[in-house]
């Protein structure tokens, strides 16, 4: 049982990493948009690629837009917190009980 604590342990910080990485390129993404970026810049092209199919759909579920700000990353990072908190800890928790 102690190779699935393992595996389970390892599934964990490595959703959590990739899960910080993401929650970074969603605030890169914020900041850049706020200064009117070049659409053909490929770093500005990649962001767009990796965030916008998440932030369409939350912006599809759930259309916060006020005054001409976007709430959708704000929504997304918040989610990101959430699945952080919840699933990796909660694999840590099943991991340690099964040792």
């Amino acid at each position: 049982m102690f190779i699935l604590a393992n595996l389970l342990i390892a599934i964990a910080k490595i959703l959590s990493i990739i899960l910080s990485i993401y929650m970074w390129v969603i605030i890169i993404r914020a900041v850049i948009s706020w200064v009117n970026p070049d659409p053909f810049n490929p770093i500005v092209r990649i962001l767009y690629q990796i965030t916008e199919p998440v932030l369409w759909r939350i912006r599809k579920i759930l259309p916060l837009q006020f005054g001409g700000i976007d709430f959708s990353p704000i929504i997304l990072i918040l989610a990101i917190i959430f699945l952080q908190q919840f699933l990796v800890n909660s694999l840590v928790e099943l991991a340690v009980h099964l040792k």
